[in-house]
């Protein structure tokens, strides 16, 4: 049998994965008919989810309960390719005064490029960390209640802070994007999505490939509320079709070294 949609496919990995207890990704591949990247993918949503644990090879049943990736998990989490998205969007941020960047991991990676004299308006707690330790940058923080998930300030406070500055570029994060809009994993990061959101001139999204047609259960927004959409290379025709609904859509540029 042909899995051709995704919801079917994690159902049945789902299902063997209770069966068998582990999971191949090449074997699954050739077997649904379609590409490895698309069943790593699936097999990160699940370990998202907290569904599976991801391991060499393929996915096994998760061990001593079952829990979403942490922080440092999703960081490691396609790193090559979370690097180039982030280096490409310090290049469209250059001449921007006041940028505000989202909690999450690939735009964490900005901050440490963002040109001297840019202004920083952020509530997420390692960007505030790297560009406490610029002096060239000027730091707006936003607090609130800390969400260990996402290493972030959440809450009224955060969307309060947001209220008093102006920002020209408001960069942001997903769990997932598919054809209903952008996901996130929980409604205090989406209530701060759309502030960041709403308060901005410009909209940048960054996405790495593994989250695009993947799922999570919040909706923040819609791909049309997006100028400006920056992935990696490897995006396949499908993820391509995905974003179509956003003004424009960049591919950041190879990394060097691939990983494995």
């Amino acid at each position: 049998m042909r899995y051709t949609e995704a919801p079917a496919r994690r159902a049945e990995l789902l299902r063997r994965l209770g069966s068998e207890g582990y999971v191949s990704s090449a074997a699954l591949a050739e077997e649904f008919g379609v590409s490895e990247m698309t069943i790593r993918r699936d097999l990160r949503q699940l370990h998202l989810e907290g569904h599976a644990r991801r391991v060499t090879g393929g996915a096994s049943l998760p061990t001593g309960g079952v829990r979403g990736a942490t922080f440092e998990e999703r960081d490691l989490s396609a790193a090559a390719e979370k690097a180039a998205i982030a280096a490409a969007c310090a290049e469209h941020l250059a001449g921007a005064g006041t940028v505000a960047l989202d909690a999450g991991t690939t735009v964490a990676g900005v901050a440490a490029l963002l040109e001297p004299g840019t202004t920083v308006v952020s509530h997420s707690l390692p960007v505030l960390a790297t560009c406490a330790e610029r002096e060239d940058l000027s730091l707006i923080a936003l607090g609130g209640t800390y969400q260990a998930s996402t290493r972030s300030f959440t809450g009224q406070a955060t969307r309060e802070g947001l209220e008093r500055v102006a920002v020209d570029v408001a960069v942001l994060s997903a769990t997932a994007v598919d054809s209903t809009g952008l996901l996130c994993a929980n409604d205090l990061d989406a209530e701060i999505k759309r502030a960041l959101s709403a308060g901005a001139r410009r909209r940048v999204l960054l996405v790495d490939s593994t989250k695009i047609g993947a799922r999570a259960p919040i909706r923040f927004g819609s791909l049309s509320s997006i100028d400006l959409v920056i992935t990696g290379p490897g995006v396949d025709e499908e993820q391509r079709e995905l974003l179509s609904g956003a003004a424009e859509v960049r591919y950041a540029a190879a990394p060097l070294e691939a990983t494995s």
